[in-house]
């Protein structure tokens, strides 16, 4: 099943909860010289237009990015913000940047990107926003393309796992694949993203990830307001959390 489109709920607040976590994680690991490599098991389309009919039919992105950026202002050194503007600066003022944009943008030349998207629609878009960035992009299933592409070269990098969660059976797939990507790519970073439903799906799969032994992990979860009305909230699994790592926090009004 591939119903799912991210342009409906791009810059939400799990957007800004997300976004905010991969760029601590990459401004951490592009300090040292040496190079890493960089892949994402569901890549999307890498860039949105908050002004597509998708996007202003749930009108999520006014409550989330719409509003951050609107209380920051043009004050202050944010490189998550800096990236939403750089993108906006090339593309409109209506653009947000997917996952695969932000990291580009923080990306140097000598780091290897890998992007994995099976959307039949999805995929040409993420072409299109990457075109000329670089990049490896793969049409293919993004468990299966992770796991054949590890251990890469460089080995010091980062995954961001990032389903639908259209599917029930998801939240299994990711508990086992987990593991089996550290087993491939000890080294790596992991991040993985996964919503706060009122079923509750994710504890089972978080319970299945905590019997696997898997280093330095980290589980960071916040709520949203409105409890009741669809996504609860928006939950982080970390994987390998680098030494001097901390998760910056959503802002006060997002909690």
């Amino acid at each position: 099943m591939l119903s799912y489109l991210h342009s409906y709920h791009a810059g939400n607040r799990a957007d800004l909860h997300k976004h905010r976590a991969l760029v601590g994680l990459l401004t951490l690991l592009t300090v040292k010289p040496r190079p890493i490599t960089y892949m994402e098991t569901h890549a999307g389309r890498g860039l949105y237009d908050l002004a597509s009919p998708e996007a202003e039919k749930t009108g999520e992105a006014r409550d989330g990015i719409e509003r951050l950026l609107e209380l920051a202002g043009s004050s202050g050194n944010d490189p998550y913000l800096e990236a939403v503007r750089d993108a906006r600066q090339r593309h409109g003022p209506t653009f947000y940047p997917g996952s695969p944009w932000i990291a580009w943008h923080l990306l140097r030349a000598e780091d290897s990107l890998h992007l994995m998207e099976r959307h039949p629609g999805e995929f040409p878009a993420l072409k299109r926003a990457l075109r000329g960035s670089g990049a490896h992009m793969h049409h293919r299933d993004g468990y299966e393309g992770v796991l054949a592409l590890s251990p890469p070269t460089p080995r010091r990098g980062m995954v961001l796992i990032d389903p639908s969660y259209e599917v029930k059976d998801e939240y299994q797939q990711v508990a086992r694949f987990i593991p089996a990507l550290h087993r491939k790519w000890p080294e790596a970073v992991v991040l993985l993203w996964y919503p706060l439903l009122a079923e509750g799906r994710h504890e089972a799969m978080l319970a299945q990830l905590s019997k696997a032994d898997l280093p330095q992990t980290e589980i960071h979860e916040t709520l949203f307001p409105a409890p009741g009305k669809g996504m609860l909230g928006s939950g982080l699994f970390l994987v390998n959390k680098p030494f001097g790592y901390k998760l910056d926090q959503v802002p006060h009004w997002a909690r």
